[in-house]
């Protein structure tokens, strides 16, 4: 009974930790990140291809390519105000990435390629702060690759889609528990680690133009279960003894992450030749992640059963595009992100609260066929004071508490080809 114990509080959150709070990545496009993440209903670029496959047939050019990246430089604060504990991330830097093309085979058919990087976390506390047996650090991507297709069915009504390939690797580590060493005084340490995780989805879109100025867009991702099976977990700087029935080395584990459905509709409206507005609502089925569970390949360790208890989340994004000359287009936009953590939910391995976000950026035309596009994102979490109520030791609930506060820059620059 012992043994059993002491091994489900050993391992009961290594691995689940490592996805919470949240773990979408919306950076999939610096002309659409400008406008506030919208594009559901946009079309001037590749980067239909991920928000709304539909409108590749619209384009003009034949040939179109849409490529670029992003840096995230967040800072993440933590507190815990009754014993006056202090914990920050270090140099939380992060480079999400997007490729997009398409080609027009004729007035009514379409064909593209999308790469993106939608998923991700990348978190690093300082070394045995005061929530290190919940994480030290964690490294989570996630890639998708799709084919697309887009169909004109009438002028003013086209459907597009196509499948979705995702692989994702994840590296997390923490101390084992609160106080736990070695003979030297070095804190006990669990290490996961797997890669070459994949499995496939879909996703569907439309897009109608009622008038030559309103256009509508609905686009939906499928639901991926990402299966982690063999995946390696290390435990070090076990103290030798008998009181501690588990050994340096390796073992294996087998889980399943979910990567929610989303759905998003929206609307686009050009009041005139240079001004553009659009918005987009998106709703992302957060509930699919109601716990994880964790099977480890070792007869000794019991399988753990994990809750996360997320919820559905909404986001709200607004956008304007002005054509200020010929080969400048300024973009700015805002929009607001619900979180889908619950407050008695809230570790500290993704740490964030409802947001919001305020965008802008340009294009600027090298020549009729390149395009450059920046775009800067500032994101601000509301302040919270919340708690982790999900950690054990010795069979007793251990809540982990304290006021979070996180902001975000992110600058974004890319290019748009054309042909």
């Amino acid at each position: 009974m012992k043994k059993s114990l002491f091994i489900f509080m050993l391992v009961s959150f290594t691995f689940i930790q490592a996805f919470a709070g949240g773990y979408r990545v919306s950076l999939q496009g610096n002309r659409a990140l400008a406008m506030g993440h919208t594009g559901v209903a946009v079309v001037n670029s590749a980067e239909s291809a991920f928000f709304n496959p539909a409108g590749l047939v619209y384009l003009e050019n034949k040939i179109n390519i849409s490529a670029g990246a992003y840096g995230i430089f967040s800072s993440t604060k933590w507190q815990n105000t009754e014993t006056g504990q202090f914990a920050e991330v270090e140099d939380n830097v992060s480079t999400p990435f997007y490729l997009y093309g398409s080609y027009k085979i004729s007035e009514r058919f379409a064909v593209g390629l999308s790469v993106t990087t939608p998923f991700g976390s990348s978190v690093e506390w300082e070394k045995d702060w005061a929530g290190s047996h919940l994480v030290n650090d964690i490294e989570l991507e996630a890639f998708f690759i799709q084919p697309l297709i887009s169909i004109k069915l009438s002028e003013n009504f086209s459907i597009g889609g196509g499948p979705i390939y995702a692989t994702g690797n994840v590296n997390f580590n923490r101390n084992i528990n609160r106080t736990l060493t070695d003979e030297n005084g070095v804190r006990s340490n669990v290490e996961i680690d797997d890669s070459g995780v994949d499995e496939w989805g879909w996703s569907a879109s439309f897009l109608f133009t009622p008038t030559e100025k309103l256009r509508i867009g609905f686009n939906y991702r499928s639901e991926i279960i990402l299966d982690a099976v063999g995946g390696d977990a290390t435990f070090s700087n076990l103290p030798n003894s008998s009181l501690v029935p588990v050994s340096n080395g390796q073992t294996t584990f087998d889980a399943s992450l979910p990567l929610p459905a989303e759905l998003t509709v929206g609307l686009s409206y050009q009041f005139n030749d240079k001004l553009l507005f659009a918005f987009d609502f998106n709703r992302t089925m957060w509930e699919a992640y109601e716990s994880l569970d964790i099977i480890f390949n070792d007869p000794d360790i019991p399988n753990s059963i994990n809750p996360r208890n997320y919820e559905n989340a909404s986001t709200y994004r607004f956008g304007v595009q002005y054509e200020a000359m010929d080969q400048l287009t300024l973009r700015g936009g805002f929009y607001y992100d619900e979180t889908p953590v619950q407050s008695n939910f809230f570790a500290p391995e993704t740490p964030r609260n409802d947001s919001q976000g305020y965008t802008a950026g340009l294009s600027y035309d090298v020549n009729d066929k390149l395009s450059i596009d920046a775009s800067f994102l500032y994101l601000r979490f509301s302040e919270v004071n919340a708690s982790f109520d999900g950690y054990t030791e010795n069979g007793v609930t251990v809540p982990f508490s304290g006021t979070y506060k996180s902001s975000t820059f992110i600058p974004g620059l890319g290019i748009s080809y054309k042909l």
